[in-house]
């Protein structure tokens, strides 16, 4: 036990997958999205705050995300992702902590999370997902999904769960605590034994060179535009029902239980198709293989709001949680095949603040629809046109060799 123990600490592919994995599952996906709405209800009773104005946070949350992330993966990229991480997790922790002391003040609660934002993104999924990149040469699509699929869907259905209980039992503010204190004695001493930067990344071994695109460069590709608005569209709108599923299936007259058991079916297929998507892409060399996934998930918003039993809930959370495993499992997996690993964290902090940009407005509109409307129902039907707007855009993605051979253009032309 010691000695595996000592391996581990000492970095290895599977510590390191490992540890990734443990990351991904306190991120601001599991730790913030997946319990807001168990949250939200009881803010706007003791508050008085409409459902939109507190919506808003995650707003905040995508602004600071959408101008972080590109800084940190490029940060990253340069120096490494260990330590960054590690604060990260812990600050995120601390903030999580702070919105239990919450009090009247709007200008409050989203000042707390505006500070939170910035340690989410420093412990973000794309940041584990650069640290992956760089361990996993071979059969990365899967490690990909492991870390990102596996971590933040154990996530999502641990921290829903606990904060659940909390909160019915002891209120919001003891959920609240409960999540941060998860993340302070579990998560972060796991992460501080385990996680590694790869020798030969950022600043550690300047001399190895790995091959891909900047920034700059793939943005002047189409398939760069592509992806980004696909998938910035089909996540942004599925992240928001998911974080909606307990106050849409409550105003439909299901009970917070029953919505709590779709939101964790929902992270569970959510985390095993990502892993699927993964190991699906590494075998099947053409991007198109997430189309279908995007089809399954207007299904699953069908059944959502319509559905009358149980069975037809789940089977509706089952399919939005492929939707939304494809979609986070297709996003760092494209970026290596097209745009190469060297500058990965920059690439994946670019694509990701417009998925979290995304992310953060959809679920303000949910809200301000039900607002006006007294439903979910209209912003349900929007959600949809998007999945089906991704799915007609990832059909012109170019076959991923043609990719590379543009790519190898503009290489030479900048070098």
């Amino acid at each position: 036990m010691a000695d595996a123990l000592k391996s581990l600490t000492r970095g290895t592919p599977g510590g390191v997958l490992a540890a990734c994995t443990v990351g991904n599952s306190v991120s601001v996906t599991p730790a913030v999205h997946a319990v807001f709405g168990l949250f939200l209800v009881p803010l706007s009773e003791e508050f008085g705050w409409s459902r939109a104005s507190i919506s808003g946070v995650l707003g905040v949350l995508a602004l600071v995300g959408a101008v972080s992330y590109p800084l940190i993966g490029r940060h990253v990229d340069k120096g490494g992702a260990r330590r960054t991480l590690l604060a990260g997790v812990f600050g995120l922790a601390l903030s999580i902590a702070a919105l239990a002391m919450t009090g009247g003040s709007l200008l409050q609660f989203y000042a707390t999370f505006a500070v939170l934002a910035v340690f989410g993104a420093m412990a973000g999924t794309p940041i584990f997902q650069k640290v992956i990149a760089d361990w996993f040469d071979k059969n990365r699509g899967t490690a990909l999904g492991v870390s990102a699929g596996g971590g933040n869907g154990l996530g999502s259905v641990i921290l829903p769960v606990l904060a659940a209980v909390l909160v019915q039992t002891w209120g919001w503010r003891a959920g609240y605590l409960g999540v941060s204190g998860f993340m302070l004695l579990i998560a972060f001493p796991l992460l501080w034994l385990m996680l590694r930067d790869r020798a030969g990344s950022g600043h550690h071994v300047e001399a190895v060179e790995r091959d891909g695109l900047t920034l700059g460069e793939a943005a002047q590709t189409p398939a760069f535009w592509l992806i980004l608005i696909a998938l910035a569209a089909g996540a942004g709108g599925t992240t928001a029902v998911f974080s909606h599923v307990v106050p849409i299936l409550g105003d439909r007259g299901f009970s917070v239980a029953t919505g709590t058991a779709v939101v964790g079916v929902f992270a569970l297929v959510t985390s095993g198709w990502q892993i699927a998507t993964g190991r699906i892409m590494d075998m099947i060399p053409s991007p198109r293989v997430v189309v279908p996934m995007y089809l399954m998930a207007v299904i699953g918003l069908v059944l959502l709001e319509t559905g009358t039993g149980m069975t037809a809930l789940v089977i509706g959370g089952a399919l939005l949680g492929v939707g939304l495993g494809g979609q986070f499992g297709a996003l760092p997996y494209f970026i290596g095949r097209y745009f190469g690993t060297r500058h990965f964290g920059s690439v994946i902090g670019a694509m990701y603040s417009a998925v979290i940009a995304a992310q953060g407005t959809t679920p303000i509109l949910l809200d301000a629809v039900f607002d006006a409307q007294h439903s979910y129902r209209p912003a349900l039907v929007g959600v949809g046109g998007a999945l089906m707007a991704g799915a007609v855009l990832l059909m012109l993605l170019p076959r991923y060799n043609r990719a590379a051979d543009v790519g190898e253009g503009l290489l030479v032309a900048g070098h």
